[in-house]
């Protein structure tokens, strides 16, 4: 049975893009193999002090005289995380979900393998550069990402990893880290190889791609009011009301395409292009961007609906939630404890005293 391992960093509130590029198909999976997911709250403290730096100057503009603690940012959304997943469909029964903290061994190895590794090949990495171009002063932290990343992979000896195309990277670099530490003791690790779903484009309101460094983002557990202005406010363009309109070049049409039929695309494409079908029933009204928005809303409402009420009972019974944490982690661990009883004989460790 092939081992499948993701993770996802508690760096604020999931949202739609992170469902259908990440969170769909790692539900998915579940029935396929022999699934760990983690919440990755070791790599989030790579970023944690600016996430704080955030929360204070919003804080100070609203005229707030307290704010988050990084801690405090933490702690909430790795709990937001945990809720999330458990609500929109991880089985706890079928895969192994824990935080990455939990699993001190994947620390251990990451030295390990950090002593295999060049900086040529950590100084190559896409996100790394990036930081670097954007000016942001990198820390050892950010800097040795892949490999804390690579430890992540091979600490249960995963074979199968779900990622979008903008982490092919980071694969690759954990096969080539693997390798040196294959050849440098002998084949203990496994050479995991991506898998690539079918991950639809996801625009945000402002028709960039949607991410949280945008803020563009619709959440997933939106409701009411917070739904409501993040969906109308989608950008859309100046074309006259009783003028057709191009559904292609519509960012609330490419949403909506997420969550109807092909059959209700279909509909709301013609009435984008003749805004006067049944206008009987807008009272005489052309069809605007503000009906196709309205539609919008209420397939998001509802598709999320039940999951919704199942996070709001998750939330109120946080022992659950935990147990479920710890009994992942327990699993991971005992997994993670062979992986490096492996390393150290490889290495020339005596085995660690129990």
């Amino acid at each position: 049975m092939k081992r499948i391992l993701s993770g996802v960093q508690p760096s604020g509130k999931l949202h739609l893009g992170n469902y259908f590029g990440a969170i769909r198909q790692h539900i998915a999976l579940q029935d396929q193999g022999d699934a760990f997911y983690f919440i990755a709250d070791y790599h989030a403290l790579t970023t944690l002090k600016d996430a704080e730096a955030k929360e204070a100057d919003a804080a100070q503009k609203a005229g707030k005289k307290t704010w988050k603690s990084a801690k405090e940012i933490l702690a909430e959304n790795v709990r937001d995380v945990a809720l999330d997943y458990l609500a929109l469909g991880l089985d706890p029964a079928k895969a192994c979900f824990y935080r990455q903290s939990d699993v001190p061994e994947v620390c251990e190895l990451a030295w390990m393998l950090a002593t295999v590794t060049g900086m040529g090949l950590l100084e190559r990495a896409h996100s790394y550069k990036d930081k670097v171009a954007q000016g942001i002063t990198p820390s050892v932290g950010l800097f040795s990402y892949p490999i804390l990343m690579a430890a992540d992979i091979l600490i249960v000896r995963s074979n199968v990893v779900p990622v979008g195309k903008d982490q092919v990277q980071h694969l690759e670099m954990t096969r080539d880290i693997a390798g040196y530490f294959n050849g440098a003791y002998g084949d203990v690790f496994p050479l995991p190889q991506e898998q690539l779903g079918e991950v639809p484009a996801v625009p945000g309101t402002d028709g960039r791609k949607m991410s949280k460094s945008y803020g563009n983002t619709i959440e997933i557990f939106a409701e009411g009011k917070a739904l409501k202005n993040a969906v109308m406010g989608i950008v859309t363009d100046s074309t006259p009301l009783e003028s057709p309109k191009n559904p292609e070049n519509c960012n609330a049409f490419a949403m909506y395409k997420l969550f109807a039929t092909p059959e209700e695309q279909a509909s709301l494409a013609e009435h984008y292009r003749q805004p006067m079908l049944n206008a009987e029933a807008r009272g005489g009204r052309p069809f605007g961007y503000g009906d196709a928005k309205t539609l919008l809303l209420k397939k998001i409402d509802a598709f999320f609906a039940e999951a919704r009420q199942r996070r709001k009972d998750l939330a109120a019974d946080p022992a659950r939630v935990e147990s479920i944490l710890q009994a992942g982690a327990a699993k991971a661990r005992a997994e993670a404890v062979k992986t490096m009883e492996l390393v150290r004989k490889a290495v020339g460790m005596l085995p660690r005293p129990v």
